[in-house]
């Protein structure tokens, strides 16, 4: 294998693992918390299908990329409001809003379908970019950054912050936290919406990073994949770096498989595209397997909470 196609495997793994990265850090702050939310494809097809919309008609990919958090963060509401004000199960209540994102983001996305953009690339100057080793390191688009920026600050956030103690205090035991003063409906309601957020933005990262053009059901199912790496990488950001990467790696090796022969052909294309959900599906099983008191899992995990009782 040469290095230009090294080089060029690396570039495509890290642009594919980006959406995973982000979307996975919001559902993993969600879960420090105590909710679970199931909804985050439905969450990143309507950031997808708003982050597209807005950037086609403006032509400004930043206010692309803002539109869709806002987007990811209104969806998230419905969720919050019906699971912890009106105390609606949450495995149901995510699967709904799966079900609603993906009906919204078709009919909405219905009147940019085909229709081209162009990829938001990197910021730095062309002798960087075009540089045959020094693109690995600057041949990215500005949201790559940002999510190995939120992969330190959600680290930060949970292990140095006041705020960070009191969200896990939530997740691990809200009646405590609620005895000695802390809203937990509040703490819980700011980490949905930040995950809303961040699952919008990781939506987004389709139309403007990889595939230049609104097609229905873009993100493919990779909302299911982000909530598998949550449990994956045990609750922690910088394991989540790592199977975020490996999930793009795959996904990768999958497309090259198919422009490819030789190396690559030492599994089947189709082989190569159904790993990242065969791994799912192992990671499902793993949840079933681990539930006991020495899982790493929020002990609130999809609990509702009762102050009354």
């Amino acid at each position: 294998m040469s290095i230009d196609i090294t080089i060029a495997i690396i570039i495509t793994m890290v642009g594919a693992s980006t959406p995973l990265l982000l979307a996975a850090l919001g559902e993993l702050v969600v879960e420090k918390s105590g909710v679970l939310n199931l909804g985050i494809e439905g969450m990143m097809l309507t950031g997808a299908v708003v982050g597209f919309a807005v950037t086609y008609d403006t032509g400004n990919p930043w206010l692309g990329i803002l539109a869709a958090a806002f987007a990811g963060m209104a969806v998230s509401m419905l969720f919050a409001v019906l699971t912890l004000s009106l105390s609606s199960n949450q495995v149901a209540t995510g699967l709904a809003l799966t079900i609603f994102g993906t009906g919204f983001s078709a009919l909405f996305g219905q009147a940019y379908t085909g229709k081209p953009i162009a990829l938001f690339k990197s910021v730095f100057p062309d002798s960087l970019t075009d540089d045959r080793f020094l693109r690995v390191f600057f041949d990215y688009s500005p949201l790559v950054y940002f999510s190995l920026f939120m992969v330190f600050v959600v680290w930060w956030f949970l292990q140095k912050t006041r705020a960070g103690l009191i969200l896990r205090a939530v997740g691990e035991n809200d009646h405590s936290a609620h005895s000695i003063g802390y809203s937990v409906a509040k703490v819980r309601y700011g980490a949905v919406a930040f995950g809303g957020a961040m699952a919008g933005i990781a939506g987004a990262c389709f139309p403007l990073i990889l595939t230049p053009q609104w097609v229905e059901g873009l993100t493919g199912g990779r909302g299911w994949i982000a909530l598998a790496l949550v449990v994956f990488a045990a609750w922690r950001p910088g394991r989540l770096l790592a199977g975020a990467y490996l999930f793009g790696l795959i996904a990768t090796m999958e497309l090259y498989a198919k422009a490819a022969g030789g190396a690559f052909r030492i599994l089947p294309s189709e082989l190569w595209a159904s790993l990242p959900y065969l791994a799912t599906i192992a990671v499902l099983v793993m949840i079933s397997m681990r539930r006991t008191k020495s899982s790493s899992a929020p002990a609130c995990l999809g609990k509702p909470f009762m102050p009354n009782n």
